[in-house]
């Protein structure tokens, strides 16, 4: 017996393995530029960073994420094309936050089981997002588990790398008193808060294949709705000549609206979120109703229709707006910036170690 027939008594195996890396390989080499070096297959993924000597003080940004439970629902369904995307939202769209140009993702998937036309699924999904946010994917790893993930049962992982020129890297320092805040629709729950959508759905006996009337599709379909991208339609609105006037940006993900607006405000500063801008999709009040909850209950969870902020000077609030339209990112402007003191009872103030500004969400929600 060979090792790797051994191996593969165990419940591993490895030409499983190398299937799945054919199957992805178009895909992943297409994410490649002139800057990624050595191809599919490396021990190590090689990214040549010589252009960055033409920058003055170039900072590395880097963020890592996985999609949560939002994948126990590709893996009741059976369909996995478009989880990769929900990752690439989670991880490369951190980055641009503080005003960084993704540069190169590297993606992690733990398996009980490799099933390569799973695994080359997720992998081609996770490449496609990279290509639509110009980010290369330069590597990755599969782990097959066996004994202790069921055989069909993965999950996901992913970090990536960016790069920004230092006096362009925006942040709560540079957010003034009076700036707009812009908020930018999401495409409906993104990857957070699934464990209550789970545990709404189960304690209503409804199953991911059942039909909603209200949703117009099956649950499962509408849940699994891919995480909106922001990466390269905020990377060109900075670049651009409106690009001065942002000072600070949000990814909207877990702890909801108003933790993480709060998170790129400066201490002393206060904002209030007017509900009456905007109307949260039919998927969160279908949940909300079927839960006996109401929207504002859930605020500190789900997403609830904004899915990143745009924090920018006030004379250049409509002209935002109306770029941001133009590349294909609807967006409202919510609220306004106060620096000054102020009873702040009902705000949310600071998050995830962060001590910054104050926020609280007012009003009724649109109908």
């Amino acid at each position: 017996m060979t090792s790797n027939s051994s191996y593969a008594a165990a419940g591993v195996d490895t030409h499983a393995g190398d299937l799945a890396v054919e199957l992805m390989k178009a895909s992943v080499s297409a994410t490649h530029g002139p800057n990624v070096l050595g191809g599919v297959g490396g021990f190590a993924g090689l990214f040549d960073l010589s252009f960055a000597k033409d920058y003055t003080r170039p900072l590395l940004a880097t963020s890592t994420d996985g999609v949560g439970t939002k994948i126990a629902i590709a893996q009741a369904l059976d369909k996995h094309d478009t989880i990769g995307q929900d990752l690439v939202g989670m991880v490369v769209d951190d980055i641009v936050v503080v005003g960084a140009k993704p540069l190169f993702m590297t993606d992690y998937i733990a398996c009980g089981k490799v099933v390569p036309e799973r695994i080359a699924s997720i992998v081609t999904g996770i490449a496609r997002a990279c290509a639509e946010t110009g980010t290369a994917l330069v590597g990755g790893e599969t782990a097959e588990h066996p004994g202790l993930m069921g055989a069909d049962d993965y999950d996901v992982a992913g970090a990536a790398t960016g790069i920004v020129e230092a006096d362009r890297l925006l942040g709560a320092e540079k957010v003034e008193s009076g700036d707009a805040v812009i908020a930018i629709a999401s495409s409906g729950l993104h990857s957070n808060g699934f464990s209550l959508v789970r545990h709404i759905l189960t304690s209503a006996g409804i199953g991911y294949t059942d039909a909603s009337a209200e949703l117009g599709t099956t649950w499962g379909e509408a849940l699994l709705e891919p995480t909106r991208l922001y990466t390269g339609q905020l990377v060109e609105l900075l670049a651009g000549p409106h690009g001065d006037a942002v000072h600070s940006l949000s990814h909207v993900t877990g702890g909801g609206i108003a933790a993480n607006l709060a998170r790129v405000l400066p201490l002393g500063s206060w904002v209030e979120l007017d509900r009456t801008s905007w109307s949260p999709a039919p998927v969160f009040r279908v949940l909300n109703d079927l839960a006996g909850t109401s929207l504002e209950s859930t605020e500190g969870t789900w997403n609830l229709g904004i899915g990143f902020f745009a924090v920018v000077r006030a004379d250049a609030a409509a002209s935002v707006i109306s770029a941001l339209g133009a590349l294909g990112l609807p967006s409202w402007q919510a609220g306004t910036v106060t620096i000054g003191a102020r009873d702040l009872a009902g705000f949310e103030q600071g998050a995830k170690g962060v001590d910054g500004g104050a926020v609280r969400l007012v009003g009724s929600y649109a109908s």
